[in-house]
């Protein structure tokens, strides 16, 4: 797998980096230092290479790394705040909803299989390193894996525009919050199966934020009862 930049560099453990390409008369002493210091393999190429690999802005470094590795439902039932997005098309707010769940102390998201972004070069650089440090969960049925999260005590909360004001809820020890698409939203059955639909109270003449502001403000918010 292919991704880019500084920080995605040096977030990413060395043991999962299989080589790192970098523009010609490539200069920062501290990557150099970087790669040097943990025997990472490297070669200096053409910018037009590095363009032709990855899509991102590279700063000048592209980094063949190990595919990721997703994880599985089970490993996340012990955790008592999960973030799951349904059907999220844009690998800039999965990125970004990475980065604040890791911020936030949250260990695992869940995405769905189909129609959903995945894991690339471009989510691994707004994520600015904190994929490394948070499980991301595919599963096959969004709805059926809540289900099973409901078995274990989970609370499932969803972001909707016609809920209530998510800073008037008690929020349970073990909660799910589930954000949907941008546009399209959370789909009917999802909504039938949560236990609360959450919303965060708009004033202006837009009524839509977009999906990694809403995350971001709703996970901040059902942390005060953590």
């Amino acid at each position: 797998m292919l991704v880019c930049g500084r920080n995605v560099l040096k977030e990413t453990p060395p043991s999962k980096i299989h080589k790192v390409y970098l523009k010609e008369n490539f200069k920062a002493p501290d990557i150099m230092e970087y790669l040097k210091e943990n025997k990472i393999r490297f070669e200096f190429v053409p910018t037009f290479r590095l363009n032709q690999m990855v899509e991102a802005n590279h700063q000048g470094i592209v980094i063949d790394i190990d595919d990721f590795n997703y994880s599985s439902l089970e490993e996340v039932y012990d955790e008592n705040f999960i973030v799951c997005l349904d059907h999220l098309d844009s690998p800039h707010n999965l990125g970004a909803i990475i980065r604040t769940c890791e911020c936030a102390g949250i260990k695992s998201i869940i995405i769905p299989k189909d129609r959903s972004i995945r894991v690339n070069e471009t989510v691994m650089k707004i994520s600015a390193g904190a994929i490394n440090n948070v499980k991301i969960v595919m599963v096959s049925n969004i709805n059926n894996a809540l289900k099973k999260l409901q078995e274990k005590y989970f609370f499932v909360y969803t972001a909707d525009m016609d809920g209530k004001d998510y800073t008037e809820i008690d929020y349970a020890s073990k909660k799910v919050l589930v954000i949907g698409a941008e546009g399209e939203g959370v789909s009917k059955l999802t909504r039938e199966i949560s236990d609360e639909i959450v919303s965060i109270p708009m004033y202006g003449k837009i009524n839509s934020l977009n999906a990694s502001v809403s995350a971001a403000i709703l996970i901040y918010g059902m942390l005060r009862n953590k």
